[in-house]
């Protein structure tokens, strides 16, 4: 292994601490990157496109910074990618579909890419996702079924497939996702990996393909706490592109996860979501919700009324607003949509704006109640998957519930959390299998300092999943 691919092990802050003292070179990074997406990518399937030409001339630009003695940016030389739903100057946003049926190229990057950019983060490319980012698996019928790299007969997750595995796998050190209902969570319990789905509207979708705009976040995967920290605090701050973004000035969570690795967690009131959420849990699940309540000494369990509800809720507003956005679409190329959504798009077109109304009041209702929790508590904690990652087109979940298919069921825990637009924190934690399952941490409105610095203790105490391929960092 050469000393540029032992660097893939560490963390994005690492990464950037080593091109900035001269230890490992952006351009170094950037070539290693793609060296092992050459050897791994063509069985994972994570990319759609790479941009090679312009994470070279982003790497040169960083490396030419240095030599002249600049400071650095926070994400300087670090290699990322982005979902294929991020607008990329000079490519296609396909959102997963079929390219045939996609606009011309991107004339502007996307807000998010943009920023990453800005602070010196070099772009590999675009990842595979659930078409038109409705899923839960990442078996896209145009691009392939991207597969886990702990297992590559099971599924990566999705709609964020590509993101999470890509992550998990080496081939960057962060990646950009979607989240509408579970799209960065699931990805990261199947793979491993950390996420972060902020509060509605923390983080900029200007420039991304829309699918469920009053439900539609957008965040980051990583190795670790502190870098969904650094990066979200770089990625953060208002943008007109994008009307429901509110959040003017970073919170600087990356000091609260420093602090927190530091000092432990402090007196941080917390408690573990039971009822529903237990119910849809296999035992590997609620063992690890379990393990998490344990390790931050959550005081209480809460059975929270109504969660099936807020559910169903989620549920028609998806299947309302994505049917009415690709309503044109389904009228004139019914035939090259993806079939595994092009029905559920149309009835979705079909619901009722009764329903519709009626999803989005009993949302403000949720929204209240959980927030009358936060008065009591810092964080909650749930399950962020009902099992590990599930077998390539596995018809079938056995949950204590009850049976269900697979596919749409996979976001049993995740819906009703994005339903009311709180910030969570996907953590991965080990199993008696060989592959991990996550656990979410759930803050109040704004606080994903908290969940962050939750994130960061169980990573200090040794409780969260690990990569077998890193041995570094």
């Amino acid at each position: 292994m050469s000393a540029a691919e032992a660097w893939l092990g560490r963390n994005a802050w690492q990464m950037a601490e080593g091109v900035a003292g001269g230890e490992v070179s952006a351009r170094e990074l950037a070539e290693a990157s793609f060296a092992r997406m050459d050897e791994r990518d063509g069985a994972l399937l994570a990319y759609t496109d790479q941009t090679r030409e312009r994470a070279l001339r982003e790497a040169a630009a960083v490396d030419a910074q240095r030599a002249r003695g600049e400071a650095l940016a926070p994400l300087a030389g670090v290699p990322y990618a982005v979902k294929n739903l991020f607008d990329i100057a000079g490519l296609p946003t396909l959102a997963g579909g079929h390219r045939a049926r996609t606009a011309g190229p991107a004339a502007a990057d996307a807000t998010l890419v943009a920023r990453s950019a800005a602070a010196g983060a070099c772009l590999l490319g675009g990842l595979n996702m659930d078409a038109y980012a409705y899923g839960f698996t990442t078996e896209n019928s145009f691009h392939g079924v991207t597969r886990n790299p702990l297992d590559p007969n099971r599924v990566a997750g999705g709609s964020s497939g590509g993101s999470g595995a890509a992550v998990a796998a080496g081939l960057c050190a962060f990646s950009l996702g979607s989240d509408t209902n579970g799209s960065i969570r699931v990805p990261a319990s199947f793979c491993g990996i950390y996420g972060l789905k902020p509060t509605y509207g923390g983080l900029s979708r200007g420039g991304s393909m829309p699918f469920v705009h009053s439900i539609d976040h957008v965040g980051p995967f990583a190795r670790s706490p502190r870098d969904l920290a650094r990066i979200f605090d770089v990625l953060s701050g208002l943008d007109l592109r994008d009307q429901a973004c509110r959040r003017v000035v970073g919170a600087a969570t990356e000091a609260a996860v420093l602090q927190a690795q530091q000092q432990g967690p402090g007196a941080l009131r917390v408690a573990r979501l039971s009822g529903y959420f237990d119910q849809w849990s296999g035992p590997e699940a609620r063992r690890a919700s379990e393990r998490v309540a344990q390790a931050l000494a959550a005081s209480d369990e809460l059975d929270i009324a109504d969660v099936a509800a807020a559910r169903a809720g989620a549920f028609v507003i998806t299947a309302s607003e994505s049917g009415q956005l690709y309503r044109p679409a389904l009228q004139t190329w019914y035939e090259d949509m993806e079939p595994n959504n092009r029905d559920r798009m149309l009835a979705g077109s079909l619901i009722p704006a009764s329903w519709y109304v009626q999803a989005q009041r009993f949302r403000q209702v949720f929204l209240q109640r959980l927030l009358d929790y936060f008065e009591r508590f810092d964080l909650l904690i749930a399950p962020a998957t009902p099992v590990v990652a599930t077998t390539i087109a596995q018809p079938e979940l056995n949950l204590p519930g009850g049976r269900v298919p697979t596919r749409p069921s996979i976001g049993l825990l995740t819906q009703p959390i994005s339903f009311i637009g709180l910030p969570v924190v996907a953590v991965p934690l080990p199993t008696d299998t060989a592959l991990p399952i996550g656990v979410q941490l759930i803050a109040a409105p704004g606080r994903e300092d908290v969940a962050l610095a939750a994130a960061a203790v169980l990573e200090a105490q040794g409780l969260c999943f690990r990569q077998p391929w890193i041995r570094e960092g």
